[in-house]
């Protein structure tokens, strides 16, 4: 921009192209001089033809109504001198006055350097001809100014003043703030009135009223919309930002963004230790051996001096070994529970992670907070899936770094440091031969399935936690849960409590108990099937049959119940009861089991006919068929065979193939003859207990007996 400033109000600032050409204007309108006029069109051609400035008139400027004298007054007030010059001749030559300012110069390389390039030749970049004001104000003998010669004026601007001025909205007549409307660069559109939207469209004189109201009424129903609208933006954005600031903490969170172990929620309570002051020995049933093993590590967590004072040192690593629901989580608790000290819980599928080196990590932070809070008890339950095997894998080649890292760990502990390390797993031959030697877990303690006492201390336990009816016995419901762990003993009692609470009684008795056994072992009931009369019958006889057998055969196992009532896959089915866990079986009592499996089918053929027996003795033809097989192939039961194992029947040859083929059919024949036997003798006990179980569907160990006696059962 190029400012003038006068003693005329306001003052003004137009821009130097304007300026020229209004001069050029003004100039023609008070010097008669052609010559002078000449240069001037010379002047405004050369601006067309550089195509940066548009031409204004006096008119344009709002200058008509000036006289001579007033336009004379005017170029005194903005350029002097010029009055004194007019009357001079333009033919003599006239020095140039005008200096370069320090900014700029022809050149940007003469600007930078202070000397001309290529002897003197003015540079591409120069401007090569005098702008336009320079010309004029040469010939008027202007005072010299410091002119910019670098004349870049870029499209956007140009655009801006092309557009800026409108010189048909200026006004014919003189007005005091010509310059102001001269200067004004954007001018907005007349706001249509609505007294002339009301003329525009023709509407009746009548209706003004109304479209007034109406268009009242429209602005503000319009206006409560923007309002609205713009209320539901803010909540938008508000909500947007909120939940922009979750994602953020939450990112905080994972382990890829977390530098501490402590921020892994899968981990706080490894980090964070917990006082196990209401787990005890005494909350632990069935595993009287492991407890008495594992009474060593309490006894150093309590008074480790005792050992220290020997030079005794306590196994770093302890491994529980044994099938899911044993109690192994809770044997950890216990010992921390019996020492008061610190319990660290990890599970091994928490150290594992998408990320390289996280795993690792995350075992030198467990363990660096756990030395500087021994003594303590560190738990990490299914420790397989964290010290596997090792193996080379292109796929995973970093999977060992954290196995590596807990090896490292174990193995750097100091002689009685006071971290104690339990493990526990269910895949005891899973885990890398590296971890389980001595110096790491070097004791393997077994937890194994409860036995009968164990059971019958287990669900003694856990109902008193519920009400029961005093006839209850805790002995006869762990007799018949033979392989139970402690977790589905807890779930059995649960059941019953449920079952209990759907009929609506106020104690838990024996017949919910049995019932959730049942259930367990069998699945649900099914009560919705439809058995035709005919499958009923024959189903009762069928079971029957069983129960006849396991009566009347001296080594079988007690009845405990028969029943014909659906249960998963079975129509029926008898349950037996051993009195006490059998550790191993004698060959009568292998030969009674094959003999009851036989009962079944032998049943529907004397009561049916061979044209009619069922294909529901499938399964009882599996069990009786190992039994036979293992006592052949494993025990050395067979007389022609002898004492030897056959382990793998493929690698022998043809001749022992079809010679212990021979002997299992002789085996499962000679036991189908004896329950058909026995069948053929009970006939009426058969009946009779066929029939009790058409009317009562199901009968326990105590009506079996009546019936068989031949007395009647009350009703129930």
């Amino acid at each position: 921009m190029f400012s003038l400033s006068t003693s005329l109000q306001p003052q003004v600032t137009v821009q130097l192209s304007h300026l020229i050409n209004a001069l050029n204007s003004l100039k023609g309108s008070v010097s008669s001089n052609t010559s002078v006029n000449h240069k001037l069109r010379e002047n405004a051609s050369e601006q067309d033809l550089n195509g940066t400035e548009s031409s204004l008139t006096l008119r344009d400027l709002g200058l008509t109504d000036l006289g001579v004298s007033q336009l004379n007054e005017l170029v005194q007030k903005l350029l002097p001198c010029v009055a004194q010059q007019e009357s001079l001749s333009h033919t003599r030559t006239v020095p140039n006055i005008w200096r370069t300012s320090h900014l700029s110069s022809d050149s940007f390389f003469h600007n930078k350097h202070g000397f001309s390039r290529m002897g003197g030749v003015t540079p591409v970049f120069s401007k090569q001809n005098k702008s336009p004001l320079q010309t004029l104000c040469t010939d008027l003998k202007y005072l010299p100014l410091l002119v910019p010669n670098r004349g870049f004026k870029t499209l956007k601007s140009r655009t801006r003043r092309l557009q800026g001025f409108d010189s048909s909205a200026e006004p014919e007549g003189f007005t005091p703030s010509f310059m102001k409307g001269f200067l004004t660069r954007d001018k907005g559109q007349d706001v249509e009135t609505l007294d002339k939207l009301l003329q525009s469209k023709n509407i009746p004189d009548g209706q003004h009223d109304a479209f007034k109201t109406g268009f009242a009424e429209g602005f503000l129903k319009a206006q409560a919309l923007t309002q609205r609208t713009q209320e539901s933006l803010r909540r938008t954005r508000l909500i947007l930002l909120v939940l922009l600031l979750v994602g953020l903490y939450g990112l905080s969170k994972t382990p890829f963004l977390s530098v501490r172990f402590r921020t892994t929620s899968g981990l706080d309570s490894a980090v964070d230790p917990v006082q196990m002051k209401n787990v005890t020995f005494e909350h632990v049933k069935g595993v009287e051996e492991a407890k008495n093993e594992l009474q060593e590590v309490v006894e150093f967590l309590r008074n480790p001096q005792k050992f220290t004072a020997l030079g005794g040192k306590l196994p770093k690593g302890i491994l529980l070994v044994g099938p899911p629901g044993t109690g192994k989580t809770l044997l950890a608790r216990a010992v921390a529970g019996e020492a008061d000290v610190p319990f660290y819980y990890a599970s091994g599928s928490e150290f594992d992670e998408m990320f390289v080196g996280v795993g690792a990590s995350r075992i030198r932070n467990l363990f660096r907070e756990a030395k500087a809070n021994a003594p303590c008890v560190i738990f990490i339950d299914e420790l397989d899936s964290v010290g596997g095997k090792r193996i080379e894998s292109p796929m995973h080649p970093y999977s060992r770094q954290t196995i590596n890292q807990l090896l490292a760990e174990m193995d750097g502990f100091k002689p009685n440091e006071g971290v104690i390390i339990i493990g526990a797993t269910n895949f005891p031959e899973a885990l890398d031969n590296a971890l389980i030697r001595p110096g790491r877990f070097d004791m393997q303690v077994t937890v194994p399935r409860p036995d009968v006492k164990g059971r019958t201390e287990i669900l003694k336990w856990y109902l008193k936690k519920i009400k029961v009816d005093s006839a209850v016995e805790a002995e006869v419901i762990a007799r018949g849960t033979v392989g139970f762990s402690g977790a589905e003993l807890e779930n059995l009692v649960n059941q019953a409590a449920l079952k209990a609470a759907v009929d609506g009684k106020d104690m838990v008795t024996m017949k919910e108990l049995e019932f959730a056994k049942d259930k367990i072992l069998m699945g649900p009931e099914r009560r919705s099937a439809e058995i035709d009369k005919k499958n009923k019958e024959i189903t009762a006889y069928h079971e029957s049959g069983h129960a006849i057998i396991a009566y009347y055969t001296k080594d079988a196992m007690p009845i405990n119940k028969a029943t014909i009532m659906p249960r998963g896959p079975t129509l029926g089915h008898v349950s037996m009861l051993p009195e006490n866990d059998r550790w191993s079986e004698t060959r009568s009592q292998l030969l009674a089991q094959m003999d009851v499996s036989m009962g079944g089918r032998v049943a529907e053929e004397l009561i049916f006919g061979s044209e009619n027996i069922t294909t529901g003795a499938s399964s009882d033809f599996d069990s009786a068929t190992k039994i036979a097989k293992m006592m052949v192939t494993r025990f050395g039961m067979s007389e022609k065979l002898g004492v030897m194992t056959y382990a793998d029947l493929t690698k022998q040859s043809p001749e022992t193939q079809a010679a212990i083929e021979h002997e299992v059919r002789t085996l499962l024949r000679d036991s189908y003859e004896r329950a058909k036997a026995l069948l053929k003798s009970r006939s009426k006990e058969h009946k009779n207990l066929a029939e009790a179980l058409l009317r009562y569907e199901t009968l326990d160990a105590k009506e079996i007996q009546l019936v068989l006696e031949g007395k009647t059962l009350s009703s129930r």
